[in-house]
C-alpha cells in the first residue's frame, strides 16, 4: 500500500517530503521540503552507520553514536546525545565529536513536531498530533496549559448576583396564586358556615314552632278539651287594673266612654273603646244602652252594668269633661295625631274657614284642636268614627304624659278636677303614670269592642277583647249571684225575646239581649262548662223546652248560659 509519497523517492528524482504526523484516521501526513533543503540527506530512520539511534536529527556529516543494548562501553565517548524528542535545542549537550550546524549549513535538525532549533512552536496540522512510526506519540499537553491559561481555585472566585427583572413579577404571580387558592378555600368555608347556620335556624324554628303549638294546645292528637280550657283559665286569671273614663262633650252633648287597662302580668296597656250600642242589664233585669246609662244611672251604676256584660272589675270612675281634657292636652305640651279626617273650627263664623285640624301624619294638636278631633262625627259617619279618634287622642295624651307618678298626680291636681270616689287623685295619677311608662314603650294599643246593631255582643268580641284583654270569662260569678242567660232569637217571631225575658226574670235569672238572627228549626239551651249543666237544664224547663235541647259547647259574651230561640219555642200566655 503506498502513502502517499515514499521517503524514499528522493533517490530517483523526485520532490522530498518529510513526515510531519497524523491525521484524524491515523494516516501520516507528509509536506514538502523546500528546494534548500534538499541536499540534505535521506532520512534513515534505523541508522545504518553504527546502528545510532538518531530518530530525530540525521546530520548529513554527524557521527552516530554506537548503539549498545547493554550500556557497555564501545571505546566512544562515554557520554551519548541528549535526548530532545521536541527539538528546542536550548539546553542539549552534543558529543564533542558531533557535527555542528553551521549557520550556513544545509537545514536544522529534523523536529517530528515542526519545532525550531530555538523552542518555536509551528502550526499543527488539523489540530492533531504528529506521531512519528515506531513511536508511541507523546502525551498531549492540557489545553489549559497551551492557551497559557492560569490554574483557578474556587477561593479566587466571587460570585455575584445579577438582579432578575423577572423575580418580582414571579413573587406577584405566586402570591396571587396562592391568595386566589386561599380566597377560594375561604368561599368555601364560609358557605359551609352558612348552611350549618341555616340548618340550625330552620331547626330552631321548627322546634319553636312545635313548641308554640304544643304549648297553646293546637297539636293534632296532643289536644283535649281540658287542656283549652285550662289555658283560658290561665289568661283570665292574668291582673289587671281597669278603670273607665267618661268624656262629656259639654258644648254639643253626648258622651264617649272607654276602659283603661293594665294589665300587670303580661305589661301590656290597652284603651278598648265601648260603643254608646252596647246593651247593658239593669239590676231589674231590665235592657238599657251604654249611653242612656251614662246619663240615667250615673256614674256608680254605669260601672256595675259594665261589670255584669263584661265581667271585668272596674276599680273606679274618672269623668273628663272636654275643658278639662283642653287643659290637659295645654298643660302637657300639646299631642301629636296622625288624623283622618279635616276638622272644621267649632267657633268659625263663616263656612270658608280654614279647618282647625288638617288630615295628615303627625299633626300636632293642641288643646282646643284636640277636642274638636276627639268630638268630631262627621256626616254620615257611624258613633264608632268619632270613638275611634277619641282613643288616638287618649294615646297620644299618655304618651305625652309623664311616667313619674308624682309628676302625673300633680298634673291630675292642677286640673282640679273632681274625683268620684272611690278612685282618688293619688290612684288616678299612678294609674296612668304607668300607662304613659307602657305607651312610651311601644306596650299600648287601642281596640274597639266590636258589638251588633242591636247593641248585644258577637262572637269575635268574646274571643278577642272580653277574654283576651278584659279576661271576663276568668271572673267567677258571686254565690248567690243569679244564672246569666243569654237569648238570641230565631224563631221568626220578634215579641218572642220580651216574652222569654219576662219568663227568665220571674224564673230568677238575669237576662242577656244575644239580639236575633237567621231562623232556625229547633231550640237549644247551651252551657260552658260541667259545673252549668244543671242551671241550663233548669233555664231549659223555665222556658218550656225539652231536655234534649240541652248541651255542652261554646256560650257568648259574659252569659252562664246561651239559649237559641227556635220555631219550636212557644212561648207560655
Amino acid at each position: 500500500m503506498n502513502d502517499r509519497y515514499d521517503a524514499g523517492a528522493a533517490g530517483h528524482g523526485a520532490d522530498q517530503y518529510e513526515l510531519v504526523g497524523y491525521d484524524e484516521y491515523g494516516q501520516p501526513v507528509y509536506r514538502q521540503v523546500p528546494p534548500h533543503r534538499q541536499t540534505q540527506q535521506p532520512y534513515d530512520s534505523y541508522a545504518q552507520q553504527g546502528y545510532g539511534y538518531d530518530p530525530y536529527a540525521t546530520g548529513g556529516q554527524q557521527q552516530a553514536q554506537q548503539y549498545d543494548p547493554y550500556g557497555g562501553d564501545t571505546g566512544r565517548q562515554p557520554q551519548t546525545p541528549s535526548y530532545d524528542p521536541y527539538g528546542t535545542g536550548s539546553h542539549q549537550q552534543q558529543h564533542p565529536g558531533s557535527h555542528q550546524q553551521h549557520p550556513g549549513g544545509h537545514s536544522a535538525p529534523y523536529d517530528p513536531y515542526g519545532r525550531t532549533a530555538a523552542g518555536g512552536q509551528q502550526p499543527r496540522v488539523a489540530e492533531q498530533t504528529a506521531y512519528i512510526p515506531q513511536q508511541a506519540g507523546p502525551v498531549e499537553e492540557p489545553v489549559a496549559q497551551e492557551r497559557g491559561e492560569r490554574d483557578y481555585r474556587t477561593e479566587q472566585f466571587a460570585f455575584v448576583e445579577e438582579p432578575d427583572q423577572d423575580s418580582e413579577d414571579v413573587i406577584d404571580w405566586l402570591k396571587f396564586t396562592e391568595n386566589r387558592t386561599e380566597r377560594r378555600e375561604e368561599a368555601k368555608r364560609r358557605a359551609r358556615a352558612r348552611v350549618v347556620a341555616l340548618v340550625v335556624v330552620l331547626a330552631l324554628a321548627a322546634a319553636g314552632g312545635v313548641g308554640y303549638l304544643w304549648y297553646a294546645g293546637k297539636l293534632p292528637g296532643l289536644t283535649s278539651s281540658d287542656d283549652r280550657k285550662d289555658t283560658a283559665t290561665s289568661a283570665g286569671a292574668q291582673k289587671r287594673d281597669v278603670i273607665v273614663v267618661h268624656l262629656h262633650n259639654t258644648k254639643k252633648g253626648g258622651t264617649s266612654t272607654a276602659l283603661l287597662v293594665d294589665n300587670t302580668t303580661t305589661k301590656q296597656g290597652t284603651t278598648v273603646l265601648l260603643p254608646n250600642a252596647l246593651a247593658l242589664s239593669g239590676d231589674d233585669g231590665t235592657t238599657t244602652t251604654l249611653a242612656k246609662s251614662v246619663d240615667d244611672d250615673g256614674s256608680s251604676g254605669t260601672r256595675d252594668e259594665i261589670d255584669t256584660v263584661l265581667g271585668t272589675e272596674i276599680q273606679g270612675t274618672w269623668r273628663l269633661d272636654t275643658p278639662y281634657l283642653q287643659n290637659l292636652v295645654d298643660l302637657i305640651g300639646n299631642i301629636e295625631v296622625d288624623t283622618n279626617a279635616n276638622v272644621p273650627d267649632p267657633d268659625a263664623k263663616s263656612k270658608g274657614t280654614a279647618p282647625l285640624v288638617r288630615k295628615g301624619k303627625a299633626q300636632t294638636l293642641s288643646g282646643k284642636s284636640a277636642v274638636a278631633y276627639a268630638t268630631y262625627q262627621g256626616s254620615g259617619e257611624a258613633q264608632n268614627a268619632q270613638l275611634e279618634r277619641f282613643g288616638q287622642v287618649m294615646q297620644a295624651v299618655l304618651r305625652k304624659l309623664t311616667s313619674d307618678a308624682q309628676g302625673a298626680t300633680t298634673t291630675v291636681q292642677t286640673l282640679g278636677m273632681i274625683i268620684e270616689p272611690p278612685l282618688t287623685d293619688e290612684d288616678l295619677g299612678a294609674f296612668l303614670a304607668r300607662l304613659a311608662d307602657l305607651a312610651k314603650g311601644g306596650d299600648y294599643k287601642t281596640a274597639l269592642l266590636p258589638v251588633r246593631t242591636d247593641g248585644t255582643l258577637s262572637a269575635q268580641a268574646s274571643a278577642s277583647v272580653v277574654k283576651d284583654v278584659l279576661g271576663g270569662t276568668a271572673k267567677s260569678p258571686d254565690k248567690d249571684a243569679p244564672v246569666r242567660v243569654s237569648v238570641r232569637n230565631a224563631s221568626g217571631v220578634k215579641d218572642n225575646t220580651g216574652k222569654a225575658r219576662v219568663v227568665l226574670l220571674n224564673g230568677g235569672f238575669s237576662f242577656l239581649e244575644g239580639g236575633s238572627g237567621a231562623t232556625e228549626a229547633t231550640s237549644e239551651v247551651v252551657y260552658a262548662d260541667a259545673a252549668g249543666k244543671d242551671d241550663a237544664v233548669e233555664v231549659a224547663k223555665t222556658l218550656g223546652l225539652s231536655a234534649d235541647a240541652v248541651s255542652k259547647g261554646e256560650v257568648s259574651g259574659n252569659a252562664d248560659v246561651s239559649v237559641v230561640l227556635g220555631q219550636d219555642y212557644a212561648p207560655s200566655s
